[in-house]
C-alpha cells in the first residue's frame, strides 16, 4: 500500500485559505501586519515541506504526485513569501506576482482533475483548485483595490472563505475515508 498524507496537505490548504480570508477581511487595515506572519509562515513552511516531499518521492499513484505535490509546493512558497514580507513590512506585490504563476498552475490542475476524473470527487476537487488558483491569478491586479475598497475586500474575503469551505469538505471526507482504508495497514517492519 502506498503512503498517503494528502489529508495533511488538505488541512493545510483549509487553514491557509481561512487565514487568507481573515487577513483580507481584517488584516489589510491593520497598522501592524506582522502578527499575521506567523500563521502565513506555518502554512507556507508545511506546504513547502509536504509539497516537495510529494514531488520528489512520488508516494502516490500516478499524476496525483504532480497535481498535489507541485501545487502544494507553490502554495507553500506564496504563503512563506507573504510571511516574510509581512514580518518585514514589505510590499506584498512581488509575492502576488509570484502568486499569479502559482495560481495559473492550480487552475490548470483543477481543470485537468475534472477532465481526467481524478479523485473520488473530481468536480469538488477541481473547483477547489480552480478557485484557489483564481485567487492567485487575481491577487496582483486586485491588491491595490483590496487595500482601498472595504466592500470589495469583504466580497473577496467571502470568496476565499468559500474556497476554504470547499477544501474543508474535501478534507473531511478524505480523512474519514483514509482512516477507514488504512485502518489495517501495517508497516513492513511489523508485518508477519
Amino acid at each position: 500500500m502506498f503512503i498517503d498524507y494528502l489529508t495533511l496537505i488538505m488541512i493545510n490548504l483549509v487553514a491557509g485559505t481561512a487565514l487568507l480570508a481573515y487577513y483580507i477581511y481584517a488584516g489589510m487595515d491593520a497598522k501592524d501586519q506582522r502578527p499575521y506572519a506567523a500563521g502565513f509562515g506555518v502554512v507556507g513552511l508545511l506546504g513547502i515541506i509536504l509539497g516537495l516531499t510529494l514531488t520528489f518521492t512520488w508516494p502516490l499513484p500516478g499524476s496525483y504526485n504532480i497535481g498535489y505535490g507541485e501545487a502544494t509546493t507553490l502554495f507553500g512558497a506564496v504563503f512563506l513569501g507573504a510571511a516574510i514580507a509581512l514580518s518585514q513590512g514589505w510590499d506584498l506585490i512581488p509575492v502576488a506576482i509570484y502568486g499569479f504563476f502559482a495560481g495559473v498552475d492550480a487552475v490548470i490542475v483543477g481543470i485537468r482533475i475534472i477532465s481526467l476524473g481524478l479523485t473520488k470527487e473530481p468536480i469538488l476537487s477541481g473547483i477547489g483548485f480552480i478557485m484557489a488558483g483564481l485567487g492567485g491569478v487575481l491577487a496582483a491586479p486586485l491588491l491595490s483595490l483590496l487595500k482601498k475598497n472595504k466592500a470589495f475586500r469583504l466580497i473577496a474575503a467571502l470568496v476565499v472563505l468559500v474556497t476554504a469551505l470547499l477544501w474543508a469538505v474535501t478534507f473531511y471526507t478524505s480523512l474519514w475515508g483514509h482512516l477507514a482504508s488504512f485502518a489495517n495497514w501495517v508497516p513492513a517492519t511489523m508485518a508477519k
